[in-house]
């Protein structure tokens, strides 16, 4: 397992070199580059020659790219044009706010879909199975940002029992206070993740229900949780793979929840950098997403190999004939 382990992070060093070449040209694509960014119109000639040479923009881009990458390698992201603080500053809480959002939301996802699939899969052709898929892909189609203020309207606004913005004081309201404000940003969140959760559930649990070995178990006498538990140590590889991507995609994706809730995560960080036009915070956010998401995959790798050895196998087996 270890090698198995050793051997996809490595697979991460040529991602990892991609993502940042692609952080580091997304400045360059905004219009006017990074330059127009930190020097005005009106900045003197000599003023902006040192601002050039203090920031590397007077070297080639090529070079530029090495002086950046050695900076990040280190933990130096740059510094706010904004704020004038650090960027690291500034993304690391932002980034640990996304995660409890987002965790709570794939926790909730899960619960739903694995829920909702494996209900669908017993009842096949049934009153449950196709109420299951409709709330699967009703789920699926609505739209997040919509949802979000359909909730603040109905909860915030007309009910007035959970609040609608921002995400509480935990030391002057304690953690009720702030498990309230995650409530709607959570459920608005989770909707996506359940519905494809639900589907993916679904279509394994089916496909493993008319298997021969579950055919078997029952005609051993095998009770029916005990069916289901293999039924679940089967499913549960493709299922993973599911659950990581979307808690992946809920890290980078959740710009419009948290904007519409006012959330302090790194999508309302990200949207304000890019109003601000504050193109080291957007490129610090970015490479933060995209290395989360790498790492994100290379644990359900890894998790999928411990859960079901067959996976291991299936990788050897495919780096074999490669």
């Amino acid at each position: 397992m270890l090698l198995f382990a050793l051997k996809r992070l490595l697979y991460v060093l040529p991602i990892a070199f991609g993502v940042s070449v692609i952080c580091f040209t997304l400045v360059y694509l905004a219009p006017g580059g990074p330059e127009s960014a930190l020097i005005p119109d009106n900045t003197p000639p000599a003023i902006a020659a040192q601002i050039r040479e203090a920031y590397g923009f007077d070297k080639p881009r090529p070079v530029q790219y090495l002086l950046w990458l050695r900076r990040v390698l280190t933990g130096d992201l740059g510094r706010s044009i904004t704020t004038r603080r650090t960027v690291l500053s500034e993304v690391a809480p932002a980034m640990l706010n996304t995660f409890k959002l987002a965790g709570g939301a794939i926790v909730l996802a899960c619960v739903a879909g694995i829920a909702l699939g494996t209900i669908g899969a017993y009842r096949s052709g049934k009153a449950a199975d196709r109420t299951a898929a409709a709330i699967g892909i009703a789920g699926i189609s609505v739209p997040q940002y919509w949802l979000g203020m359909v909730l603040v309207v109905l909860f915030s606004v007309n009910l007035g029992i959970l609040p609608a913005t921002g995400m509480g004081d935990a030391q002057a309201g304690g953690f009720w206070d702030q498990a309230r404000h995650l409530i709607l940003p959570t459920l608005t969140l989770a909707v996506v993740p359940a519905g494809l959760i639900a589907r993916s559930v679904r279509s394994t649990v089916g496909e493993i229900l008319g298997q021969e070995f579950i055919q078997t178990l029952h005609a051993n006498g095998l009770p029916p949780f005990h069916v289901l538990l293999h039924v679940i140590k089967n499913a549960a590889p493709p299922a993973l793979a599911v659950i990581g991507l979307e808690f992946a995609r809920l890290l980078g994706g959740s710009i419009l929840v948290e904007t519409v809730f006012s959330w302090p995560g790194t999508g309302f960080l990200l949207n304000s950098a890019i109003f601000m036009r504050d193109l080291p915070v957007v490129q610090g956010t970015v490479l933060a997403l995209a290395m989360f998401f790498v790492l994100t995959n290379v644990l359900v790798d890894i998790l999928q190999m411990l859960v079901d050895p067959r996976f291991k196998h299936a990788r050897t087996a495919t780096g074999a004939m490669t």
